[in-house]
């Protein structure tokens, strides 16, 4: 399989089987929709011709990943004193679920800083207060550590372990049909269905931790964000990214992977 193809796949699977059940479960008509648009503009992200990012640009779109976590907190919307998404006109994406994947790959290109860069991105988690960025936050860094040693990422993982349990506790929001709590409510309902989504979800954590065309230390991170937000999932109401309805992980994942496929220059 081609690196471009196992990429896609990589987003593909788990979003394709999403949108199906969307459509046949009964979630409105608009939400398939606008999670196949996604999932087109994500996947042409990923088709585009390599290009070379230097060590410039690279750090330049850390700084603009990391400003557009923080921005929610100016803008708003606030909801019960949360505050998670971009406004763009009348969609709200939520950032951390849009900026955090990409953000996880180019951590991993930066050796010697990214432990503040995935320390910034916590603040910004705790901040909202926002568990599911922090728990992916927590992860990529695990999938780091997993994969380069680098002993700086464990009290990184361990201070976003806690970051996130307050976050938790301070940042519960109702959960949202077809968006949040989706394999939980279906593990009841219709358990086929529950059974067959999480195995799209796997197999898409499983090719980007094992098939992409990448460095072993962003192939690690890239997953650790996506366990992340899925464990967020089940334990409380966050996104099922992928998964669920909502165009900010599907999008966010796409640049990401599309980003893993670019060759560093410098």
């Amino acid at each position: 399989m081609s690196p471009r193809i196992t990429a896609v796949a990589a987003l593909a699977v788990p979003v394709l089987a999403g949108i199906a059940y969307l459509w046949f479960y009964g979630a409105p008509a608009s939400y398939p929709v606008i999670n196949a648009v996604a999932l087109a503009i994500g996947m042409a992200a990923i088709l585009l011709p390599p290009l070379a990012i230097g060590s410039r640009a690279r750090r330049t779109i850390i700084v603009v990943l990391l400003l557009l976590l923080f921005v929610p907190l100016a803008t708003g919307p606030h909801l019960n004193g949360i505050a998670r998404w971009l406004p763009l006109g009348p969609f709200q994406l939520h950032a951390g679920t849009l900026v955090l994947p990409s953000l996880a790959v180019l951590a991993a290109r930066e050796t010697d800083y990214a432990p503040p860069i995935l320390l910034a991105a916590l603040l910004a988690a705790f901040a909202q207060p926002d568990a599911a960025t922090g728990f992916a936050v927590m992860f990529t860094a695990v999938g780091l550590y997993n994969a380069t040693r680098d002993w700086r990422l464990v009290p990184v993982a361990g201070v976003a372990f806690l970051a996130t349990l307050i976050a938790g506790f301070r940042g519960e929001l109702p959960a949202q049909p077809f968006v949040e709590r989706l394999l939980m409510r279906l593990a009841l309902e219709a358990p086929l269905i529950a059974l067959a989504l999480l195995a799209a979800l796997l197999a898409g954590f499983f090719m980007t931790a094992h098939s992409l065309s990448a460095p072993k230390a962003e192939r690690h991170a890239l997953a650790g964000a996506l366990f992340g937000f899925s464990l967020a999932a089940l334990l409380s109401n966050y996104p099922s990214v992928l998964i669920g309805y909502g165009a900010a992980p599907i999008i966010g994942f796409g640049a990401a992977l599309a980003l893993a496929r670019q060759t560093p220059s410098g």
